[in-house]
């Protein structure tokens, strides 16, 4: 113990938090572990509610994999709110876990997939045009209570009746979109964005394949396993991804990552899904450098205190 303290005594220390499932991190997470200590930056996982911990201890305390925030949302805010230097910020956790914020983004003229709000108590029928729709809650990760829905199927359609109704008896809010079929084909692409010397700077993207095969039957664990390759973005999609960073409140410079997760519509231009300011997986295994990049962009965050 003395040996460990008098080695990293007067380095900046990292807070990579997580969840108790996943105390040692996630696979993905840990490479960023030695191109930090290359850095001179000690990295340590640490578990989001334990209560013995000082947050003020660490220089910084990066948001990595704390997955099991969203049956308790709220709790997960107010720790946020209580943890100096926390990146991304709190005001980003608590506007980025509520899946609404599609809403502003949408009035801020970002092509998004078009998507209905089921309050909790609040009558619901599925919509008339029997094509298939997605339902999930707002508050929601890893594919977890997520369902795809044929609604020409009446099976199907007592089954979405039913998956909404069980979240609104939860008290959480549904969302209801369409599913864009492309994701069969394309897939979606996920771009990821880190800080770098001029700001928030395109690192990699990924591709996913689909995921939905049909109604919610549950998740094993804290995510559906996905199906992950390398990507080359594409023009327009690095237009849209810029187009949602810009319509982020508070401005996108305050963020150490982003991932912006796009499928092409109807018309083949990419729409937004998601916007993963909290806890995304940014795939670091899948792009050359990745680490590095990730290491650099903590170390351009760290408020390098005199110690």
């Amino acid at each position: 113990m003395t040996d460990h303290h008098q080695s990293t005594r007067g380095k900046p220390r990292v807070a990579l938090v997580t969840c108790t499932e996943l105390a040692d991190l996630d696979d993905d997470d840990r490479l960023v572990v030695a191109p930090l200590a290359a850095r001179g930056i000690v990295a340590e996982p640490v578990v989001w509610d334990r209560r013995d911990v000082d947050w003020a201890d660490y220089d910084l305390a990066l948001l990595r994999s704390p997955w099991d925030y969203m049956s308790r949302r709220d709790e997960f805010v107010a720790w946020a709110t209580g943890v100096p230097r926390l990146v991304n910020p709190a005001d980003v956790v608590r506007w980025n876990t509520d899946k609404r914020y599609l809403d502003e983004l949408s009035a801020a003229g970002v092509p998004t997939v078009p998507t209905g709000w089921v309050l909790p108590g609040q009558p619901w029928q599925p919509p008339a045009d029997r094509g298939e729709y997605v339902i999930k809650p707002a508050v929601s990760a890893g594919s977890q209570d997520t369902g795809r829905y044929d609604l020409a199927d009446p099976g199907h359609r007592d089954l979405a009746v039913a998956h909404v109704r069980r979240l609104g008896a939860a008290g959480r809010v549904a969302m209801v979109q369409p599913y864009l079929t492309a994701v069969d084909t394309v897939g979606e692409t996920a771009l990821l964005f880190l800080t770098g010397p001029t700001g928030l700077t395109f690192s990699h993207a990924i591709r996913k394949g689909p995921m939905l095969t049909g109604p919610d039957e549950g998740v094993d664990g804290l995510y559906k396993v996905e199906e992950i390759t390398a990507r080359t973005a594409q023009p327009d999609q690095l237009a849209v991804a810029a187009q949602t960073l810009a319509a982020v409140p508070g401005g996108s410079d305050r963020l150490l990552y982003a991932r912006v997760d796009l499928i092409p519509g109807p018309d083949g231009t990419p729409v937004l899904v998601e916007l993963e300011l909290t806890e995304p997986s940014l795939f670091l295994a899948h792009s050359d450098g990745a680490p590095d990049r990730l290491a650099d962009a903590i170390a351009h965050h760290l408020p390098h205190p005199t110690r």
